[in-house]
C-alpha cells in the first residue's frame, strides 16, 4: 500500500494536510490553509516538487 495525504480541519478552523507512510507514520505536515481546496492544492504542490527530487546533504 502506498502512502497517503490526509486533509483535515485543525482546532483553529484552518485546513492542513499530513503525509502518512504505508505503515501509518506521519512523515510530513503542511502549513495552515484558509480553505480545504487550498490544502488540496498544497498536497498537489508537494507531489509535483517531490517527483524526481534528489537528496543532498548540507552543513546547516
Amino acid at each position: 500500500m502506498a502512502g497517503k495525504f490526509e486533509v483535515y480541519e485543525d482546532r483553529g478552523g484552518k485546513f492542513r494536510f499530513r503525509l502518512k507512510a504505508s505503515n501509518g507514520q506521519v512523515v510530513a505536515v503542511g502549513e495552515a490553509y484558509e480553505s480545504k481546496s487550498a490544502a488540496h492544492k498544497g498536497c498537489e504542490a508537494v507531489q509535483r516538487a517531490a517527483e524526481g527530487a534528489t537528496v543532498v546533504e548540507t552543513d546547516a
